[in-house]
């Protein structure tokens, strides 16, 4: 059994998917965005690494000691559990509580401060997943529920529920319409009708990157959702046009400078002048 776990170790298959969209994107040429700059790649490529590498190690080990702390003899107490009621407190307890710290990021001005990095990319790309303050993740309840749902014995049941969530976030920031050409075929509309109100698809997540509410395609204070776009047609706050906004970015709010948005609260200067790396009319 050790064996085979390792082998399907599920870091190495989120990560071959995720190099898999970076390829499709390079062959298709929308990987290297004309709107793109160098503090863009430098807040994606710092940002990806820090919550890789250091944030999700840490919150996985931190949860899991905290526990051992305080319920030693709780460790492993979910593992006899169906393993469809595991994935489905893996979707409350991760993919439902994200939901609504997303939602919650977009009312709360000090919460914004820490996801304003992941909006003012003036394009949609596999790039931008995991482009987000690292304060962001540190403090992102789902990711401590999960370790602690690990700790609980349901460790089988995040790999699957990760790869699979991994997918469709990768789908949903891809600079690839996927579900574009799947609106145009006939027999797929009732299927693609409950696509996507299930998981979020390209044309539902662009609309939450958009830069103007006017477009009449951008919905930044909706469309929310992770994994689950049901989420936002539960909640109220679901638009679906099956368009993509015409432009990208943050509404009415100047810009900073890239290690402000990567590493605010502990870096804080002034407003940075407008230059072509921004758009002074881009808006939150």
């Amino acid at each position: 059994m050790e064996t085979i776990t390792t082998s399907l170790n599920p870091a190495v298959i989120v990560a071959g998917i995720f190099f898999s969209f970076i390829l499709l994107e390079l062959i298709v040429g929308r990987f290297f965005q004309p709107a793109g700059q160098r503090r863009d790649a430098l807040i994606e490529i710092i940002g990806s690494t820090l919550l890789l590498g250091v944030t999700v190690p840490f919150i996985t080990f931190a949860s899991g000691a905290l526990m051992q702390q305080l319920a030693p003899e709780w460790q492993g107490a979910l593992s006899q559990l169906p393993w469809l009621a595991g994935f489905t407190l893996f979707l409350l307890f991760d993919d439902m509580t994200q939901y609504w710290w997303h939602r919650l990021a977009h009312k709360v001005p000090f919460l914004y401060d820490l996801h304003r990095a992941h909006h003012s990319a003036q394009y949609m790309s596999i790039r931008i997943v995991y482009r987000n303050n690292s304060f962001y993740y540190l403090l992102m309840p789902g990711i401590w529920f999960s370790g602690i749902l690990i700790y609980l014995g349901l460790a089988h049941v995040y790999f699957v529920y990760l790869i699979l969530k991994m997918c469709v976030i990768y789908g949903a920031h891809s600079s690839v319409p996927w579900d574009a050409k799947l609106y145009q075929i006939k027999w797929l509309k009732p299927v693609m009708w409950v696509v996507e109100r299930t998981i979020s698809t390209p044309s539902t997540h662009s609309a939450h990157h958009g830069l103007s509410a006017e477009d009449g395609v951008t919905n930044y204070k909706g469309n929310f959702g992770n994994l689950l776009f049901f989420w936002d047609i539960l909640f109220g706050t679901a638009k679906i046009t099956r368009r993509r906004p015409p432009k990208y970015g943050i509404e009415n709010l100047g810009p900073v400078s890239w290690t402000q948005e990567l590493f605010w609260p502990l870096v804080r200067k002034p407003k940075a002048k407008p230059t072509p790396e921004f758009n002074p009319e881009v808006a939150k």
